[in-house]
């Protein structure tokens, strides 16, 4: 079948005609769809059976344009393809934290996926003050999985190659590269930004050592192909409850630093912690979420690092520097200190690429919705001045950033006397 976008009655034709959603519908039971879709990119469709039976999936179908930006921006809709292999390989690499596929149309641009309708973008779960005590487990498990196995660390030099090809991913990625480490931090004219922090904004594009330093991560991203990396792992691509959390929309997924998804979902828990200034009036119970999910900023790194390390030690089959070459006297000592300046190289992507996504969102065509629903702009600016300055920080201070604490403690220290 030839590309065409569909809509809320040819999808239901579409998924009547496919053999391989025989296994979610029953036979001749009556459908119906509605578009839910509320990202920058493609359309989304709920369809249901309306017999009573519960029976639901999500077709999922690239549009040949940036849906942000309307028909005027044109985009490559091959990009489906790649988020269909970086699901399947998810599934396989990390079960259970991403959504099942159903099926999949390379010519119609589309993937048919689990319809998760006991979950909540996680987003809207943190703006509402809920407790979700599986979440650091759950996210860093992911991470750790996806991120070690598609490694030197565990494949070899010609199977790392081999899945390489596969995810070159050009449009999506010179899209990241404009729109988080170049557009927002210069003249742009899809930059957008908050009236009351145009000092701040200013103040970013015109400081040398910062753009010296965003310029650093820019170049890590386009060119340290380290594992498969989601490329866009925020907390609207995490679906969750209390009990299950689920990884969706890796439309970006190509080999890029390996710090770079890690750093996403941290300085995602730092906006929302910061959008609490406006959302919870109550100082007390304010003061209490902000403290939880500062905590789960934390865990982030702790979790995730000692999770990917003992994958590593466990695991240590790829070409990089297998087992065989720390074989010697004292090979264990020296395995133990490479593993460690590894990992301390990795954080300090971390930290730079929070630093640059954080600031990328106060300046620059999307913002976030933990901040961007608050509708008074001054109040908003409330969030958005310590982010600013927050996300300064990190890309400067870097290199003398040695730990999760470290990152918390600068959180602190610029949201220190702030006054909702």
């Amino acid at each position: 079948m030839a590309y065409q976008p569909l809509n809320e009655q040819t999808v239901v034709e579409y998924i009547k005609g496919r053999p391989a959603m025989e296994r979610i519908f029953d036979k001749d039971a009556p459908l119906s769809a509605v578009e839910v879709g509320d990202g920058n990119l493609n359309q989304i469709f709920i369809v249901t059976s309306q017999d009573g039976s519960g029976q639901a999936a999500v077709v999922k179908q690239a549009l040949p344009y940036l849906r942000v930006a309307g028909d005027s921006w044109p985009l490559n809709i091959e990009r489906m393809l790649y988020e269909t292999r970086a699901l399947l390989l998810h599934n396989r690499l990390a079960p259970g934290r991403s959504p099942e596929v159903y099926d999949h149309d390379p010519e119609m641009y589309l993937v048919v996926m689990e319809y998760l309708g006991r979950h909540e973008i996680m987003r809207k779960s943190l703006v509402a003050r809920r407790r979700l005590p599986l979440f650091v487990d759950h996210i860093t498990t992911f991470m750790a999985n996806t991120l070690f196995f598609t490694s030197d660390l565990y494949l070899t030099a010609m199977e790392k190659r081999e899945i390489q090809k596969t995810y070159v991913n050009s449009d999506l990625r010179k899209l990241q590269e404009d729109f988080v480490y170049t557009n927002p931090f210069m003249e742009s004219p899809e930059n957008k930004w908050n009236p009351f922090v145009d000092k701040e904004v200013q103040d970013v594009r015109r400081n040398g050592r910062l753009k010296v330093a965003i310029a650093e991560m820019k170049e890590s991203y386009m060119n340290h192909a380290q594992s498969l990396i989601h490329a866009d792992l925020h907390t609207g691509s995490i679906m969750l409850n209390e009990e299950d959390t689920k990884v969706i929309d890796p439309e970006f997924a190509f080999f890029g630093p390996l710090g770079y998804d890690v750093g996403a979902v941290m300085q995602n828990l730092v906006l929302n912690y910061l959008s609490h200034f406006i959302h919870t009036p109550d100082p007390i119970e304010r003061a209490e979420y902000q403290a939880y999910v500062l905590d789960m900023m934390r865990g982030v790194w702790k979790e995730f690092a000692r999770k990917f390390e003992d994958l590593w030690i466990h695991n240590n089959k790829g070409e990089l520097m297998p087992a065989k070459y720390w074989d010697f006297p004292g090979g264990d000592e020296a395995f133990a200190e490479f593993r460690r300046r590894y990992m301390r190289d990795i954080f300090r992507d971390v930290v730079g690429h929070a630093g640059c996504k954080m600031l990328r969102r106060m300046m620059g065509i999307v913002n976030v919705w933990d901040i961007s629903v608050i509708k008074d702009l001054e109040k908003r600016a409330i969030a958005e001045r310590p982010a600013i300055r927050i996300g300064v920080r990190w890309l400067l201070e870097r290199d003398s950033i040695h730990s999760e604490e470290d990152m918390a403690g600068i959180v602190l220290e610029e949201t220190k006397g702030v006054v909702a």
